[in-house]
């Protein structure tokens, strides 16, 4: 797993040391390390499975962990990598969106408008928050669901989904922008159903 070593020096860890790094930067995202994997693998005993994974290559590769650094996002990169590699072959997800044809047609001329696509934290849309919301979201193709879950859901800034995802800040801003617009035209019919009016948008 050299991509987890290629921008950090090995840290000399004892045995004691790793443990206690590891119970202590890596344990207390475990919840949201499930509910990631769970996002992603759309079933439970392949995100249990996944997250198990992902916990025995960290605690295997923690000499490539620098305290202080991100746990978090860290070991969204391992997990992410693990599910490409190899969750992802057997799942059943639709056959992949061309993401260059779409990150072509949403390219730098309107990087000024993905600065007014609705975060999912906002007061508005975490009113919403519900079935019909994870629906909707759970519809998403993969690649476009797990922008949104980074940024609205963890909460992570651009430059950590850039390394998480191992694509450009650009890449991250432009898909972001796509899965927001596609996540916003799946719930159009249930906002106006709550009382949204889409002419406020």
């Amino acid at each position: 797993m050299p991509e987890l070593m290629a921008d950090t020096q090995l840290q000399g860890y004892t045995e004691e040391q790793k443990h206690q790094v590891f119970n202590k930067e890596f344990m207390p995202h475990i919840d949201s390390m499930y509910n990631f994997a769970f996002r992603l693998t759309m079933d439970e005993d392949d995100a249990n499975d996944l997250v198990q994974d992902t916990y025995l290559k960290a605690f295997r590769f923690i000499s490539s962990f620098e305290q202080g650094t991100n746990a978090k996002a860290w070991l969204f990169r391992i997990l992410k990598n693990s599910f490409i590699n190899d969750y992802r072959k057997k799942s059943k997800e639709p056959a992949k969106v061309d993401y260059q044809d779409v990150e072509t047609t949403y390219n730098s001329d309107e990087a000024s408008e993905t600065e007014h696509t609705t975060d999912l934290r906002v007061d508005t849309v975490q009113d919403m928050i519900g079935d019909e919301v994870a629906s909707a979201l759970n519809s998403l193709p993969v690649d476009f669901r797990t922008v949104i879950i980074l940024c609205d859901i963890e909460g992570f800034t651009y430059e950590e989904m850039a390394k998480i995802l191992d694509i450009p800040i650009g890449t991250v801003r432009s898909r972001l922008h796509r899965a927001r617009n596609l996540l916003k035209d799946k719930l159009r019919d249930y906002a106006a159903s709550m009382g949204y009016n889409k002419n406020d948008e």
